[in-house]
């Protein structure tokens, strides 16, 4: 099959072009950064350097493919010019024109557990506005990947663990939580590219913990087999993120994130259809992944 995959090399897209040039697919993998192609072409794929805010691009890259894995990257995280939900939107369309010039008939897209909601989720609620964009696609077959809260946004407490020794946020404690690793995203997305139907949503869970669980696997990684994960108020949590350079915006669209993970919303849906935790990667695996990025 001829595949395309957006995403660049990043956490999910790199494994997942590896396990799909394995299985003997021709993958073209778009990236913004002409610095990436020389790595895209190391691992056998075909690159194609492009904006995914360029919808010629976009559409002259899916021609003639049999299936395209659609993702919208985090941008916004590092260039807090971006507005996350016009960029979610703008994005959607794109992938959406660019299907329907090209005729692409198996699409993948990278949503998010919450994808289903239409407010209370944040930057969550970019996924469900691209869910709904695609949705409106006629004779595609489309799959919506929703996987839990990234093992890698552990990372970002690095920081705070090593300043003050403790991770603190509004959500936290014993509240539970589905946790996934990209390798096991990547082999779900890789699952359902190269079929021609498929279940409309499927969720992607490796592990669930509670907050104090997670931190002592953290901890035992680390170090500090005491280390805590103290529950603050939504207050106290969008003043730190302020104190630490994200705009008031986005700050406000964390917290509310965050504040869904701790009362359950965002993940109503995965236990209300009986979803199951079905990825290979678990905490206590990742855990080697934070302890050496913590040491450096």
């Amino acid at each position: 099959m001829k595949i395309i995959i957006t995403g660049s090399l990043g956490n999910i897209s790199k494994p997942l072009t590896k396990e799909l040039i394995e299985k003997g697919h021709l993958v073209t993998v778009i990236s913004s950064n002409q610095n990436r192609q020389a790595d895209i072409e190391l691992l056998g794929a075909t690159a194609a350097i492009g904006s995914l805010e360029d919808v010629e691009f976009l559409t002259n890259t899916f021609a003639e493919a049999d299936a395209v894995y659609c993702m919208v990257p985090p941008t916004y995280y590092y260039d807090h010019s971006i507005d996350p939900l016009t960029f979610y939107q703008v994005v959607g369309n794109n992938y959406a024109t660019a299907i329907k010039a090209s005729g692409v008939k198996r699409v993948v897209q990278l949503s998010s557990f919450g994808g289903d909601l239409d407010k209370g989720t944040g930057i969550i609620l970019g996924s469900h506005l691209v869910e709904e964009i695609l949705k409106e696609l006629s004779d595609v077959s489309l799959t919506r990947i929703r996987p839990t809260s990234f093992y890698y946004n552990l990372l970002g407490f690095i920081k705070m663990i090593k300043s003050v020794g403790f991770i603190a946020s509004n959500y936290g404690g014993d509240d539970k939580v589905l946790m996934v690793s990209p390798k096991d995203i990547a082999n779900a997305v890789a699952d359902e590219l190269v079929k021609t139907t498929s279940e409309e949503v499927r969720y992607v869970a490796s592990d669930e913990v509670t907050c104090n669980e997670a931190a002592s696997i953290l901890g035992q990684a680390i170090g500090k087999p005491d280390l805590k994960w103290i529950l603050v108020s939504d207050e106290e949590m969008q003043k730190g993120l302020e104190s630490n350079g994200f705009p008031i915006k986005l700050a406000e669209q964390i917290v509310e994130l965050y504040g869904s993970l701790h009362s359950g919303l965002l993940a109503k849906d995965f236990y209300a259809s009986n979803s199951k935790i079905t990825g290979k990667v678990k905490l206590k695996d990742f855990a080697i992944d934070f302890a050496a990025a913590y040491n450096q």
